[in-house]
């Protein structure tokens, strides 16, 4: 498939992607690079005395950030593409924590395609991010990916 065309993809929903498993190595991690060290993240035996959570969970931003290397497994190949660049989310809603040790995938429906210049393609997913045994998810959010053809891209 060539970039344009993946505006056929408008409405569809898309494959989820694989099951991530968010443990404590993970979150503990995240927390050394972002120096985000409150205990509700990395503290398990105060989290377990004090946390309403009962656990540790891990930080939002650190379940947003599985955005960017877990696509739908039925995205296609882009015969064309030169690169991707994040754009940034036009919305987001974190609505259910993410205990540690659980696992998370991501649902994805495609919102929009709009053309963003020759070769350029701006493209608005919908990202529900669903924790496994959890009938809420993570988060909601909106997804904006910008795709550029190795043309343009150089």
């Amino acid at each position: 498939m060539k970039i344009n065309e993946l505006s056929s993809l408008v409405g569809r929903e898309l494959a989820p992607s694989d099951w991530i498993t968010v443990d404590q190595a993970r979150i503990d991690a995240f927390a050394a690079c972002t120096d985000d060290h409150q205990f509700i993240h990395t503290d398990p035996e105060r989290s377990r005395r004090e946390s309403p959570y009962g656990t540790t969970i891990a930080h939002g931003f650190l379940s947003l950030s599985l955005l960017a290397a877990h696509r739908p497994a039925d995205f296609p190949v882009l015969e064309d593409l030169g690169l991707t660049v994040n754009y940034g989310l036009d919305r987001l809603r974190f609505l259910a924590p993410v205990p540690a040790g659980s696992r998370v995938r991501l649902l994805t429906r495609v919102l929009e395609a709009q053309p963003k210049g020759p070769g350029r393609l701006l493209v608005k997913q919908e990202k529900t991010m669903q924790i496994e045994g959890s009938e809420k998810p993570a988060y909601i959010a909106e997804q904006l990916t910008l795709f550029v053809s190795r043309d343009v891209a150089g």
